[in-house]
């Protein structure tokens, strides 16, 4: 099999492994290097010291678990779906009648998650070395319609402590969607509503240095460059602001009216010392003025207010609004028809991230953490065949 390598039979040895129609054991015949050199260059190759000419044959010679690849894209598959890998191996004792412990789910999923997320890097890497590059050619025919992009952060617990003494790291989600992909309709009682049938999430755990290519990549793959109007709705972060001038410089940025909302009302609470009676009607006043592009007035009223009386308030309100005042003009907004709210990227952290990785009292390694929400990124965005299948059995020199 391998040329200048001698090999002798050593013995013939039985392998179990897990396929979908359950554990198959068969005998092969195992050769052995007859000398060390040869041993140490089935080693430089990548090779196993042991070869089984049936295991070539039948495509699961360098496999890392006793199991097929249709069986580890399973057992990955329902770790990402279920709530944990002891849901994951009952799903698939279940449905598959498969019997896989929640040690080997976890590990395959690992395995699998670590080879499409490096996947995705490599990917994201080029298209920001291209752009770097002044390579990207962005499409001079202006396609109708609107590519919303939706950032942002939400922390997971994990297992280590950083230099501040915290175990907590913000997960950075990002969700992708045009207006082609979106359902409107009018309900029963008249008010309009909209379905978003088609979008793609990316998921990191880490610096914006690196989050950003993800999301470029991201929006190029749906569009970017390609449509008539970029939208960036978010939640006002500098962090963000920053990222949308160096990868969307022709994009319409939009504060998310519900954060800003919330701000209002903790500011708002905060002034007036929790009476109800006070805050409501200013609260209300504020937003409505606000949401009718009245920003300038809000700031001037709120410059009268004397320091003293927010200081010790998480929320700032006059400087919030100033950081964002470019991007809170409502009226021209929904003038021309764009979304005001981020509740994709909102309800995108919850199934995302809540739903599987912030269950009572789970803690995670970064790495582990990071290939299941990619896995779940996938399955999220109808990409599972096209972005984990097809790689992974390319990967393992599966014929399809």
């Amino acid at each position: 099999m391998n040329k200048g390598i001698k090999l002798e039979i050593d013995k013939r040895r039985e392998r179990t492994i897990i396929t979908n129609n359950g554990k198959i054991t068969y005998s092969r015949k195992c050769l052995r290097p007859q000398t060390k050199e040869d041993h140490q260059k089935l080693l430089e190759i990548g090779e196993n010291s042991e070869i089984a000419p049936l295991d070539y044959y039948l495509g699961v010679a360098n496999l890392p678990y006793r199991m097929t690849v249709e069986v580890m894209l399973e057992a990955a598959y329902w770790a990402q779906n279920q709530h944990s890998y002891e849901a994951a191996e009952e799903a698939i004792k279940r449905v598959d009648d498969l019997t896989i412990n929640d040690d080997s789910i976890r590990m395959v999923t690992d395995t699998i998650g670590s080879i499409v997320f490096e996947n995705d890097c490599k990917v994201a890497e080029e298209i920001y070395a291209k752009l770097n590059e002044g390579e990207l050619s962005f499409s001079s025919n202006e396609k109708e319609g609107i590519l919303y992009i939706e950032p942002d952060g939400s922390s997971l617990n994990t297992r280590h402590k950083d230099k501040t003494g915290t175990s907590w790291r913000e997960n950075k989600l990002g969700v992708v969607f045009s207006s082609d992909n979106i359902h409107i309709w009018t309900d029963k009682h008249g008010k309009r509503q909209h379905q978003i049938n088609k979008r793609e999430y990316i998921s990191y755990i880490g610096t914006v240095e690196e989050f950003k290519k993800h999301l470029l990549a991201c929006a190029i793959r749906n569009g970017y460059g390609k449509y008539k109007e970029t939208i960036l709705l978010s939640d006002g972060a500098t962090w963000i602001r920053k990222m949308k001038e160096e990868l969307f410089p022709d994009a319409v940025q939009i504060l998310d009216i519900w954060h800003l909302y919330e701000n209002v009302n903790i500011f708002g609470k905060y002034i007036f010392k929790m009476d109800e009676k006070r805050y409501t009607p200013w609260i209300e006043r504020i937003c409505k003025e606000l949401k009718a592009s009245k920003s300038k007035e809000v700031l001037e009223e709120l410059k009268t207010i004397p320091e003293s009386a927010y200081k010790g308030c998480t929320v700032n309100l006059e400087e919030y609004i100033s950081n964002n005042i470019d991007n809170i003009d409502y009226v021209r907004y929904i003038k021309n028809g764009y979304y005001i709210g981020s509740g994709a990227v909102e309800s995108g952290n919850k199934i995302i991230l809540q739903e599987r990785l912030k269950q009572a009292g789970m803690r995670w390694n970064v790495k582990t953490a990071q290939n299941l929400l990619t896995l779940i990124t996938k399955e999220k965005s109808n990409l599972w065949l096209k972005d984990v299948v097809m790689p992974i059995l390319e990967y393992f020199k599966i014929k399809v």
